[in-house]
């Protein structure tokens, strides 16, 4: 379950902003998943709550927005919105993608005190 080094990793990168910035608690993290991305977005909202415990983020609200995927479709040369990376073409129902979008996962803010 690679969610649980993913969601260490936001931890570690929302503790060092909140304390950069003279912050004693976070409270709430958003973050963008891209469907591509790999991320199962229950077992990262179950990993979050593990690792903050303890924490300088203990209790913060996980808010997640799931941003759709998009791959450039070889056969019929057009960017297509994809759910899945085995899904064909949604135009030509060729199986040439090539994902160009929604494959990323970032912090897009954090709430802090």
């Amino acid at each position: 379950m690679h969610e649980m080094s993913l969601a260490e990793g936001v931890l570690d990168l929302v503790s060092e902003q909140a304390r950069a910035g003279g912050y004693a608690r976070v409270t709430g993290v958003w973050l963008e998943i891209g469907r591509l991305s790999g991320v199962e977005i229950e077992a990262m909202r179950f990993c979050f709550d593990a690792v903050v415990r303890g924490s300088i983020a203990e209790g913060a609200s996980l808010e997640i927005d799931e941003t759709p995927g998009s791959a450039w479709c070889l056969a019929c040369a057009a960017s297509v919105t994809i759910g899945h990376r085995a899904d064909p073409c949604p135009r030509c129902g060729g199986w040439q993608l090539r994902a160009n979008g929604g494959t990323e996962m970032r912090v897009r803010e954090i709430e802090v005190e």
